[in-house]
């Protein structure tokens, strides 16, 4: 079942808020709200627009980095795709 990117987190349904955040922003990705390679919103960004903990959005980012949907570098944010090979 696809997700609606422009869905709203429901607190009393019966999957948890972090995979409901997970499926939002893949559902974003794949609207093309962030292309291949540029960052996504970040975690403070998220925290505000869907009121969750920041715990939350750390959680739901790495569900996007484990189904490889993104990748992250500390300090700097979550990118769509895979990471650039080294050189």
């Amino acid at each position: 079942m696809a997700i609606n990117p422009d869905a709203e987190i429901d607190h009393e349904g019966p999957v948890t808020p972090y995979r409901q955040l997970a499926e939002i922003l893949m559902a974003r990705i794949a609207r093309g709200d962030w292309a291949e390679g540029r960052p996504i919103a970040s975690e403070n960004r998220l925290v505000q627009e869907y009121g969750l903990a920041r715990s939350t959005v750390r959680r739901a980012i790495a569900v996007l980095v484990e189904e490889q949907v993104a990748w992250t570098v500390q300090g700097r944010g979550t990118y769509v795709g895979q990471p650039p090979e080294e050189a």
